[in-house]
């Protein structure tokens, strides 16, 4: 794979020393404009920036002696000139879109720096889908950094992937160009318990001189989160309180704080900045998730700094935190992050700070959008065709795949239920009183049928057990394959026909999400690419999935963002309890459990 390598500052710095000391003119010229330096949280009004192949060669109040006839010259209008935005932890694949295509949804949002996590391809394809995902990254016109995936299995013995990361995977991919680290390192408690699996992977990171991504999904703050900070991990973003974001700075780790478009943490958090005053450098705004909606319709890191500041916030530390903080993180403040010479020029124009609107987006150096349209090509890679073929079933189901039979002898049953808490990750254990039919446990009003379906290895296996909290209602069923993390396929529904309907659909087009309601398919979103991504723009894939969430609606559906949390319910590293192919895990105690409590007549 060939990319086209952006030159070093060292290989340019004669160049931007010639332009600096006005000896040689810059190729554009932003003029006039408010500075905001990142570095001095300051706003200084009337300055230019000079740019010279694709780096900043001068920032000041007069750039005109390095202005030559050919410089173009982009007048700022005394609107603000703010760092361009930086992402410090996300997974590309939950926008349902390849990189490309997520570059130019979100481009136009100033964003021109991603940090991505491909755990969720590397579960399906294994290394071989991280080293596509990279190379896709390697040509976009703005910055896309990889993190090697850490977790695949993310609960070994819990669940079981397409593909398994090894140590001598995350040795390899070190040397890859656009690695910068391990991805969130998810087996915390292997990690704490010293695994000597997890411990190899970071010490491979370490001692490439990169950063080590963490995930600790714990309310402990114990020995155990003591145990998982000294193995390593440098940041975290399961934070969901103020306590959270405490204890991980203090520990010396950057808090990761994400407004993605099922998570909704930030407010929580940032009180540790806003009331308790602690120092903002180790504070880092992120999205960890966002799915296609919300990239054409919300925003992106925009999204989120102007959510920060709506919760508080000082505008400037809030772009620090979405900025500098980021760049500094990983060890690139000398390459991004701000406006500052040698640095990548990435800059855009907005007429006010609270609001935050995208008016002009500057990367190295070019313009790639303006007044929200895109303004260059985001090149696509060619995908294998086995990486378009991923979901195998093994056999048609039927609605006998979906029945769940009860103890000889009972009428009614004491189940372990899924709870969903809107708006977060954390799922409930929640027990339930369910009555049984012709031998078969049987949903009520508020609790419905889920189902694991094995989709990688085409073993024809079914895992069964119960959910509450969507609100679904008449005969009905969805069907995903995204299910994080082992993304096998998750089946939620009221009718075991219906659910039988949805899964054989995915099936047959590759890999998705459907909905089905009477025997009719209300909405479809086709993810052919590892049945994860399209390869289409993101508004076409955001209006099948407006269509989606339309449809969940009139199934009886009132939870912000459902698909998110039905697409989580087999992450079995976040409490309390998970779904997997392997069966119903208790994430507190990382053990299996029975779906029916033992039956006494």
């Amino acid at each position: 794979m060939t990319h086209k390598t952006f030159p070093s500052w060292p290989d340019v710095a004669p160049h931007l020393i010639e332009t600096a000391a006005g000896r040689s003119p810059a190729d554009t010229v932003i003029r006039n404009g408010k500075w905001v330096n990142v570095h001095t949280r300051e706003v200084l009004d009337g300055h230019d920036i000079a740019i010279k192949a694709g780096r900043i060669a001068y920032v000041g109040p007069d750039a005109s002696y390095c202005t030559g006839p050919d410089t173009q010259v982009i007048e700022a209008e005394g609107r603000y000139m703010v760092p361009g935005l930086c992402d410090g932890h996300m997974h590309i694949e939950s926008g349902m879109l390849t990189p490309a295509e997520f570059a130019r949804a979100v481009i136009p949002h100033g964003t021109t720096t991603m940090f991505t996590d491909p755990h969720e391809i590397a579960n399906v394809l294994g290394l071989e889908g991280v080293r596509l995902m990279h190379d896709e990254a390697l040509l976009q016109p703005v910055n896309i950094y990889t993190q090697m995936p850490s977790c695949a299995p993310s609960a070994p013995g819990l669940e079981t992937t397409g593909y398994e990361i090894s140590a001598e995977d995350v040795i390899e991919a070190m040397t890859w160009p656009g690695i910068i680290g391990l991805g969130e390192m998810m087996n915390f408690p292997g990690v704490a318990n010293g695994d000597a699996k997890m411990l190899a992977e970071i010490a491979a990171t370490q001692r490439a001189g990169k950063t080590v991504g963490g995930h600790y999904a714990s309310p402990d703050l114990g020995p155990d989160f003591a145990a998982y900070v000294a193995g390593g991990p440098a940041d975290d973003h399961e934070g969901t309180c103020e306590a959270d974001a405490i204890a991980r700075m203090r520990q010396g780790m950057r808090a990761m704080v994400r407004l993605g478009s099922a998570w909704y943490d930030v407010e929580a958090q940032i009180t540790a900045i806003t009331e308790k005053g602690l120092d903002p450098r180790n504070f880092i705004l992120c999205t960890d998730d966002c799915h296609s909606g919300t990239l054409v319709n919300d925003g992106h890191m925009n999204r989120v700094v102007r959510h920060a500041i709506d919760c508080g916030c000082d505008p400037l530390v809030a772009i620090q935190m979405a900025t500098i903080n980021t760049a500094t993180h990983f060890g690139l403040e000398r390459e991004i992050g701000s406006i500052t010479p040698g640095r990548r020029a990435d800059v855009i124009l907005t007429s006010d700070l609270k609001t935050l609107p995208i008016e002009v987006v500057i990367a190295r150096g070019q313009i790639v959008a303006e007044s929200g349209s895109i303004k260059v090509e985001c090149p696509h890679l060619d995908w294998p065709a086995h990486a378009r073929g991923t979901v195998h079933l093994g056999h048609e189901l039927t609605a006998r795949d979906f029945e769940l039979a009860a103890p000889e002898g009972a009428n009614a049953v004491t189940a372990n239920v899924i709870g969903v808490v809107e708006n977060q990750a954390p799922t409930k254990a929640l027990k339930a009183e369910l009555p049984v039919q012709d031998g078969l446990v049987e949903g009520t009003e508020d609790v419905c049928q889920i189902a694991l379906v094995e989709r990688h290895r085409a073993t024809g296996g079914v895992t069964n057990a119960f959910v509450s909290g969507f609100g679904y209602e008449g005969k009905m069923a969805m069907a995903s394959t995204v299910a994080h993390d082992s993304h096998h396929m998750i089946v939620v529904g009221t009718d075991r026909a219906q659910m039988a309907l949805a899964a054989n659909r995915l099936a047959e087009v590759g890999g998705g999400i459907t909905i089905f309601r009477d025997g009719e398919e209300l909405a479809l979103v086709e993810l052919p690419i590892a049945g994860l991504m399209s390869d289409s723009p993101a508004s076409e894939v955001a209006a099948n999935a407006q269509k989606l969430v339309e449809a969940m609606e009139a199934c009886g559906c009132k939870l912000n963002n459902a698909y998110m949390q039905h697409s989580l319910l087999a992450l079995v590293v976040i409490p309390e309890l998970r779904i997997s192919d392997l069966g119903l895990v208790d994430v507190r105690s990382f053990k299996k459990i029975p779906v029916i409590e033992p039956f006494n007549e």
